[in-house]
Parts: C-alpha cells; sequence; structure tokens
C-alpha cells in the first residue's frame, strides 16, 4: 500500500500541470467545508477543485446519465445506498487504499463497501434513537421492559406513554432486528440477496414486540409519523422514536428531551436494537479522466483526520470516523449534545443495503406491519408472506 501512495505522489506531481482542475458535485450544506479543504489540496498540487452545487435530490440522477457520457464529475458527495447501482453501472472507481483504516466506524465503511470493494470515503453517518420528555420521565430506562413500564405509568386520558411511525419500516426496523432479524445475509463477497432474514425467529420476536405496543394500550392505533411528532412537540407523549433532523423543532417549542441512544438499552434477551444507518460520503467517477487526483483529494484530503474534523465542524453532523468522535465527546459542550447521542446511536447500527435489491423490500415491509399492528394476520404469516413477495421480484 505505501508503494501505491509514493506512486500516487510522484505521478501527481509529473501531471498537475497537465490536469488543472476537478469537479466536485455537491449539496449546499457540505460546500463552506469543502472550500477549506478544497484550498489545502490546490496549494499542495496546484490542481484546483471545482465545487458546483447540485440538489442533493439530483445529484444520483443526472450523474447516472452523465458519467457515461463522460461529462460528469469527478467526484460526487452522496449516500451509501446509490452504491450498488452506481457500481453495477460501472461509474464508481473501487478507492484502493484508505489511510487510517482502522479508525472509521465499521458500519461507515460497511456501508459504502459493495462486492467485497470499497467504493467512497465515508464523513457522516445519520440513526434514529429513542428521545423523552424529562418532565414526564424522570429516569432514564435500561430496558425496553423499563421504558415500556414507564410508558404504562404516564398514560392517562391525554397522554400517550410511548409513539413513533410504527408502519414504516424503517422507524420499526431496530426491533426487527434486535434479535437477529436483517435483510440480505452478509458474506465475504457482499450481501445474498437470496438469503433473507425477515421472517426468522428474531425478526417474528421484533414483530411481535411491536404488536405489544398497540396491543397493551401503550401505544395509539394509527400511530403515524405526523401524529407522534405533534403529541411530543404538545407535550403529549412520554416516549418517541425520531431522528436528529426533529430535535431543533422540539427545543424551539420548549420541550426538555433527552436522548437515548440504541446502544444504551436493551431488549429482554439483553441485545441492543439496531437502528438503519444512513451514512455520506464521497465517491469517484470511473469514467473521469482525472482519476488519480480524484483519489488523492478523497482519500488523503477528505479521508483524513484534519478533513472529516473540517466536515464536521461544518455541518456538525455525526462523523464516520470513531477517533475524531472521541476528540469530540472529550471537549463537547451542551450545543453537541444531540450529534453525539445520535452518533452513538449510529455506532451500533445497520446500514441500509446499498444494493438495488433493497427496492421491493420497503413495500412488502411496510405491508407485513399494516397486516401485524392491524391484528389482521399473525406475525409469522405477515413476515412470511413480505419475505415471498421480496424474493419474487428479485427473481
Amino acid at each position: 500500500m505505501r508503494k501505491w501512495v509514493i506512486l500516487l505522489i510522484a505521478i501527481l506531481s509529473i501531471t498537475a500541470l497537465a490536469y488543472a482542475e476537478i469537479t466536485v458535485w455537491s449539496s449546499e450544506n457540505q460546500i463552506p467545508a469543502l472550500e477549506k479543504i478544497a484550498a489545502d489540496f490546490e496549494s499542495d498540487y496546484g490542481i484546483k477543485v471545482n465545487i458546483q452545487q447540485v440538489n442533493f435530490g439530483d445529484i444520483k440522477s443526472t450523474f447516472l446519465t452523465a458519467a457515461p457520457a463522460g461529462e460528469g464529475p469527478d467526484v460526487i458527495v452522496g449516500a451509501h445506498d446509490w452504491v450498488g447501482e452506481l457500481a453495477i453501472n460501472g461509474l464508481l472507481e473501487p478507492i484502493p487504499y484508505l489511510p487510517q483504516k482502522d479508525e472509521y466506524f465499521p458500519v461507515a465503511l460497511d456501508a459504502f463497501s459493495y462486492g467485497g470493494k470499497l467504493y467512497g470515503v465515508p464523513y457522516t453517518t445519520e440513526a434514529l434513537a429513542i428521545i423523552y420528555n424529562k418532565d414526564l420521565i424522570e429516569e432514564e430506562p435500561t430496558t425496553m421492559s423499563e421504558l415500556l413500564g414507564m410508558a404504562t405509568d404516564i398514560a392517562d386520558d391525554e397522554i400517550v406513554g410511548f409513539v413513533y411511525n410504527v408502519g414504516d419500516f424503517y422507524f420499526s426496523y431496530p426491533f426487527i432486528s434486535g434479535d437477529g432479524g436483517y435483510i440480505f445475509k452478509d458474506t465475504p463477497e457482499g450481501q445474498d440477496v437470496y438469503d433473507i432474514g425477515l421472517n426468522n425467529e428474531g425478526a417474528v420476536a421484533g414483530g411481535k414486540l411491536i404488536k405489544s405496543f398497540l396491543d397493551d394500550g401503550i401505544m395509539p392505533q394509527g400511530a403515524n409519523y405526523n401524529l407522534a411528532d405533534s403529541l411530543f412537540k404538545d407535550s403529549l407523549a412520554g416516549f418517541i422514536i425520531n431522528g436528529i433532523w426533529a430535535t431543533p423543532e422540539y427545543r424551539n417549542v420548549g420541550i426538555d428531551y433527552a436522548i437515548l441512544p440504541f446502544n444504551k438499552i436493551t431488549l429482554d434477551s439483553g441485545n441492543n436494537p439496531k437502528p438503519f444507518v444512513g451514512v455520506q460520503g464521497f465517491m469517484v467517477n470511473a469514467k473521469s479522466k482525472n482519476k488519480l487526483e480524484a483519489l488523492e483529494f478523497v482519500v488523503n484530503y477528505i479521508g483524513s483526520f484534519d478533513g472529516q474534523k473540517a466536515m464536521f465542524e461544518g455541518e456538525r453532523r455525526g462523523t464516520a470516523r470513531e477517533d475524531l468522535f472521541n476528540v469530540i465527546k472529550t471537549n463537547a459542550g451542551p450545543e453537541l449534545y444531540d450529534v453525539l447521542m445520535f452518533s452513538e446511536s449510529a455506532s451500533i447500527g445497520t446500514p441500509m443495503p446499498n444494493v438495488p435489491e433493497m427496492a421491493p423490500v420497503w413495500g412488502a415491509m411496510a405491508d407485513a406491519l399494516g397486516l401485524i399492528i392491524n391484528d389482521q394476520d399473525t406475525v409469522q404469516n405477515a413476515l412470511d408472506s413480505a419475505v415471498d413477495k421480496i424474493l419474487a421480484q428479485i427473481e
């Protein structure tokens, strides 16, 4: 690996005059930090980094059209679940070497891996956590049984003990996965999309737990995102599951809340519920004429401790590097409380599968959860049906 780095530096030194610019497509939020890192790169190599703002929702679709024609950027900033589709289309260059790889959270690297290769340098993570109203909940629970007991104790004609978007697979996945449910089996070669664990013993246990929330009257029938969010903002819910995007509004309306990461609460089995993790990172265009320059920028500038620190300071989102997280945690003030708690939740989570075969999972599992929470089928039958649907669409 060391020889590869030395060779790369030599080639870059020779070609700096030939290639005067690399282009990065990024959404608005990353640009201030990127400009600082790009300035260092240009100072070292004399290669300009042209940062172009593109709406996040448009980056992948536009890249899919532009890159095959040789018109795309050299680097894109995007979500890990783009990787499978882009790699299958031959549009992403594998990352040949990542210095200090052991300093990254494994979940972040797994998210950008496909077919046994790393296709991006991650920089930020995102996951759900449990949030509770400190005016209603006096002591933080350590188990789901304790949480549900507290939720039952505070519930009355107005106050709901525990509520979240229960019919949404993204929000209910921590309970499906906690005791061993999984979507696609991980193998050394990547994910086996024909080995689906959404109806195994652990997944069924999770489905029964979710059903108990409603059967026991802890959660109201018809709970969805808007209802849960409104109840919590009105101080009418003790516990909610939500993401970091929701907490600014909770502060604005005066909710005194605390965040309970999933790594700090266990199921009856002793296992932690495991949320989905979304990861964002930098990917290199395989069709780029400036791949070496782009790889150097992404690997050794974005991927460095200082580069990741600059990205964190620019966005204040969960970081993909564990060493940086530990430094931030040691020196953090109250203003970083939310970021740190959601980062802890992400640290034990599962990356959303980045393979195209993930597409049918969402609808099939939404149907299954609907049957379960509305008492229209047994948990086992509903999950068996979901797996059959997913396999049929994959095949």
